[in-house]
């Protein structure tokens, strides 16, 4: 699929193949615990057909499992002149344009998982809720840079105002 965002000199970014390994452990974590959740009254009951619940719950995880990288593919994001501009989504593709002048936060975040494999979490907040956005799975390194640099546009853009 081409994008028709690009711009000369403007590149997608994709993040760390690694993200895949957080999300699917995540995925598996939830799966393993709701499934095991929800087999509780099947066996407390002696009920069979209630097994239909955590065996669907485990095919869906499953699914959703194996899907994880090629929805971590889709993740990218592009600093442009005046923007960053990040997409995420395979069926429901969600692409968001932030001004740099309207940034008013820039926060890393690492949870267990991510520091684990040495990836980080970058959110970038406006005066607009709908487009806060969390770009995953960056390395440690590259989402402090990409801090630094969003930070100092933001400000150079505000300064205009």
């Amino acid at each position: 699929m081409t994008e028709r965002l690009d711009l000369p000199g403007a590149e997608w970014r994709g993040v760390s193949r690694k993200y895949t390994i957080v999300e699917a452990v995540g995925l598996l974590i939830t799966g393993i615990v709701l499934t095991v959740a929800t087999s509780i009254p099947t066996v407390l009951t002696g009920i069979q057909w209630l097994a239909v619940i955590p065996v669907s719950l485990g095919i869906i995880f499953i699914i959703n499992i194996a899907l994880t990288p090629r929805r971590v593919r889709a993740i990218a994001y592009m600093l442009r002149e005046d923007d960053l501009v990040f997409r995420r989504g395979l069926m429901f593709r969600r692409v968001v344009a932030v001004p740099y002048g309207r940034m008013q936060l820039v926060d890393i975040n690492r949870g267990p998982l991510d520091r684990a494999v040495g990836l980080s979490e970058l959110k970038f907040v406006t005066a607009a809720a709908s487009t806060g956005v969390v770009i995953p799975g960056l390395p440690e390194q590259d989402a402090e840079e990409l801090r630094d640099t969003l930070v100092a546009l933001a400000e150079s853009r505000r300064a205009g105002l």
